[in-house]
């Protein structure tokens, strides 16, 4: 590898439009301000990771987000890129190739937005992984993943085929890596927060000072 990228693949936390299903229970203002404490905390632990490269490919409209001002200036220490495609699996692979063609890195490690609990000892595991693999695949408890890791950047455009938001997600997107022909090791499960009975498994999760602990600490199921 001549240099790993690490990807937070994001989306601006406007009210109404952030964590719906979460929304449904706590309302679009307070879903908003803990899906901005989530992506806040995920960029703090990616910026405490070593890499040769960070990168946040991002879509929505930030002026009108949940924490605007402190994401902008988060935002300051990354290379921020638009993203594009047509539905969320094009959006991933673009993601990867862009951020791979945006700092001259050859392997990407990806996450989003879900999993405020992510450390950088648990960020580096996954970098560290491309050393024996051609991918890393962290599997969400829904049956999704919360991080997937490519040698390559081009290797993620397998995701393409993949449906997203489905219980078999990780499962699905596990055999299309394999299918390619790539090596893959398996790093720690977590929980992702999409509804109100996610918040207590990941707050348990997150330093008690974090922004997603102190946002949801009246928050319950």
């Amino acid at each position: 590898m001549t240099g790993t990228c690490l990807l937070v693949v994001a989306k601006a936390p406007v009210p109404g439009l952030a964590k719906t299903r979460l929304a449904a229970t706590v309302g679009d203002v307070t879903a908003a301000e803990i899906a901005a404490a989530a992506l806040l905390d995920t960029l703090d632990a990616v910026a405490q990771t070593p890499a040769d490269a960070r990168v946040v490919a991002l879509t929505g409209d930030l002026d009108a987000a949940a924490g605007s001002a402190e994401i902008r200036s988060r935002l300051e220490d990354f290379v921020v890129v638009d993203q594009r495609g047509e539905d969320f699996a094009d959006r991933l692979a673009n993601a990867h190739v862009d951020a791979a063609a945006a700092t001259g890195a050859t392997a990407v490690v990806q996450i989003g937005m879900d999993t405020p609990q992510v450390s950088p000892d648990l960020l580096t595991e996954c970098v560290d992984g491309l050393a024996a693999h051609d991918a890393v695949l962290g599997m969400a408890r829904d049956g999704g993943w919360w991080v997937l890791g490519v040698r390559a950047a081009a290797a993620a455009e397998c995701l393409r085929e993949v449906p997203m938001s489905a219980p078999d997600t990780g499962a699905v997107t596990l055999t299309a890596l394999r299918d390619t022909g790539l090596s893959v090791g398996l790093v720690t499960e977590l929980a992702d927060v999409d509804t109100i009975d996610d918040v207590e498994t990941v707050r348990s999760a997150c330093p008690a000072g974090s922004r997603f602990s102190r946002i949801t600490a009246t928050v319950e199921a």
